[in-house]
């Protein structure tokens, strides 16, 4: 039952973030916002609601003296493996994807140096309030850099499509649905991982990971069907920025975060390794086609395995 109830919880999250993205561009047609601010905001921040609601549902649990850490941190880095692993992987599979190479240079750089940051203040297997800050801080420096580096085109004003009161109780349900989904999974998964003996982090990686993942290969699918590649990848390298840095960041903030050694010395190094694997075939072989995407595939699929055998 508790498994139903965690399945019912991430669809929650999707249906819910799918409500609040479809509301907030709605929106920001109707008030002419730039193509680059939706791109931006709605889209990169927008999907990642999941993450950031379960993380910050999980920093007010440990307020109350439970230690959710597991679950804010193992689903940050389980949305980040399935997103630069599934999720990529499957859309190389579907299409070639390509990508200018001082793209890949400036975001794969920073991708990196995130991953990095966060195991240099992981290392003592905590995340104090202090270290919290920092990492949120290092994304907002990200965005503010992004934001005063691009070339933001000049834009005709579009039709005032939607935008109406249907879009702004589209954009309300949907927040609601997430608040209320994240309080779901977070309960649910500590509940299985008493009943089972298993670690929360580990259940974390492998479902709330995957699930929350949705989102984005909702927007890359999208994208490659639009013949969008580049938006499509841009947007998983961003994303997983976000994942890398925020969540975490944000449950740290309010109540510190324990981390555990298996997720510093396996998890964190494979995301390394995998980032850089992706990065080099965008790099050497200019994309990922479908040898390059099954690859990927099956570098996920190892990364699953090794973490089945730890229930």
């Amino acid at each position: 039952m508790d498994f139903l109830i965690l399945i019912a919880g991430i669809a929650g999250l999707w249906l819910g973030t799918e409500l609040t993205i479809g509301g907030a561009m709605a929106i920001a047609r109707r008030l002419q916002l730039s193509e680059f601010f939706v791109g931006l905001v709605i889209l990169s921040i927008g999907s990642d609601l999941p993450e950031l609601a379960v993380a910050v549902d999980a920093g007010l649990k440990g307020l109350l003296g439970q230690d959710t850490s597991g679950v804010v941190v193992g689903t940050s880095i389980g949305s980040v493996v399935a997103q630069i692993g599934f999720v990529l992987g499957l859309t190389g599979l579907i299409s070639y994807l390509t990508l200018p190479r001082s793209f890949v240079f400036r975001h794969g750089t920073v991708l990196l140096g995130a991953t990095i940051l966060l195991f240099a203040l992981a290392f003592d297997g905590r995340i104090t309030r202090f270290e919290g800050v920092l990492l949120v801080g290092t994304y907002g420096a990200y965005v503010l850099a992004l934001m005063n580096g691009a070339n933001v085109p000049e834009e005709r004003p579009r039709a005032l499509a939607g935008g109406g009161l249907s879009s702004w109780l589209a954009l309300i349900a949907g927040l609601v649905v997430v608040i209320a989904s994240s309080e779901v999974t977070v309960s649910t998964v500590v509940h299985i991982a008493q009943t089972f003996d298993v670690s929360e982090a580990v259940i974390s990686v492998l479902v709330i990971g995957l699930g929350t993942s949705l989102p984005e290969l909702s927007i890359s699918i999208s994208a490659i069907l639009k013949k969008r590649t580049q938006l499509s990848v841009g947007n998983i390298i961003g994303s997983n920025v976000l994942d890398t840095l925020l969540p975490i960041g944000l449950a740290a903030m309010i109540s510190g975060v324990r981390f555990e050694r298996q997720l510093l010395y396996f998890d964190l190094p494979y995301i390394f390794v995998l980032t850089t694997v992706v990065l080099a075939f965008f790099i050497t072989r200019r994309g990922v086609t479908r040898p390059e995407g099954a690859i990927i595939l099956g570098l996920y699929g190892a990364y699953v395995a090794v973490k089945l055998m730890q229930f």
